[in-house]
């Protein structure tokens, strides 16, 4: 089920997929989604909702997996990913594709006031407490604190070579 708030705005160019499996995708009032943005139900069932006055750019990709809770008043930008989702791998005998997924860590929970820069994937468990930055090309797999900065890695942050 695909519901989208009268007052959003969703460029024709973005890509809601219904879900076969009952997901469900929420957007809020005031909350945009840019061209080149895919939803995509897959790895589960789980629900994806958007707050309100939230944006999301160009090229970003989300999988329902378990689900995807983002909050009001978030920032993301262009070509991230978000994969609340773990495919199985470990039985040999079986190609990876033909194992299914890996029991959920949670989801992904984005609380308010987040800004997420470009280019970063945000994984399984992940949880974005209120405030807080995750600078470009950042992956996130846990819990970061509230009005923190993630840099992801500070090498490539500061132009050094790695």
């Amino acid at each position: 089920m695909i519901e989208i708030h009268p007052e959003a705005r969703i460029s024709p160019l973005a890509d809601i997929e219904d879900s076969v499996r009952g997901t469900r995708i929420l957007i809020g009032a005031g909350s945009a989604v840019d061209s080149f943005v895919k939803f995509k139900p897959a790895g589960g069932s789980g629900d994806v909702l958007i707050g309100e006055r939230t944006v999301i750019n160009s090229g970003c990709v989300l999988y329902t997996g378990n689900g995807i809770r983002i909050g009001s008043d978030v920032a993301i930008a262009a070509n991230c990913t978000f994969a609340p989702v773990n495919h199985a791998y470990q039985d040999k005998s079986r190609r990876i594709n033909q194992q299914g997924f890996l029991p959920g860590k949670g989801g992904i929970v984005i609380e308010d006031d987040v800004w997420i820069g470009a280019n970063c994937v945000i994984l399984d468990g992940a949880i974005l407490r209120q405030g807080c930055v995750i600078g470009a090309g950042a992956i996130v797999r846990g819990e970061i604190a509230a009005y923190t900065v993630h840099a992801g890695n500070p090498l490539r942050q500061i132009g050094m070579r790695q």
